[in-house]
């Protein structure tokens, strides 16, 4: 199990670094998100062992929500004063996210029809 945890933490790790030394406007997590995903794809096999892992961690996942609810407590002076913009930020970016959801799976819904009608 600590194998594992090694191996998730170091993506991370290796995501962090490049993210900074290549002043990458992407969190570090993130980018070592994609280099697990992109070593589990090659080996084209998810390890039981990484399974539980991740699924240990996922069970615990809303602890670390704790310290940014803190943090907005904490700066609730600030999100009263500025409410209308962040209402704003919050309703036109869902409203963009569901636009671009629903335009690729139009997208991807004709070239999957026009796969199948080319193998018929």
């Amino acid at each position: 199990m600590l194998e594992n945890l090694t191996i998730i933490l170091l993506c991370q790790l290796i995501g962090e670094v490049i993210t900074r030394m290549g002043k990458l406007p992407v969190p570090g997590p993130v980018l070592g998100m994609v280099i697990l995903f992109g070593g589990l794809m090659i080996r084209n096999k998810m390890p039981q062992e990484l399974e539980s892992v991740g699924g240990f961690l996922l069970r615990y996942l809303s602890l670390l929500f704790v310290p940014a609810g803190v943090g907005i407590i904490t700066n609730l002076d600030l999100l009263v004063r500025s409410w209308a913009p962040i209402a704003g930020a919050i309703i036109v970016g869902t409203m963009v996210t569901i636009a671009v959801t629903g335009l690729v799976m139009q997208y991807l819904n004709r070239r999957q029809n026009v796969r199948r009608e080319t193998r018929q």
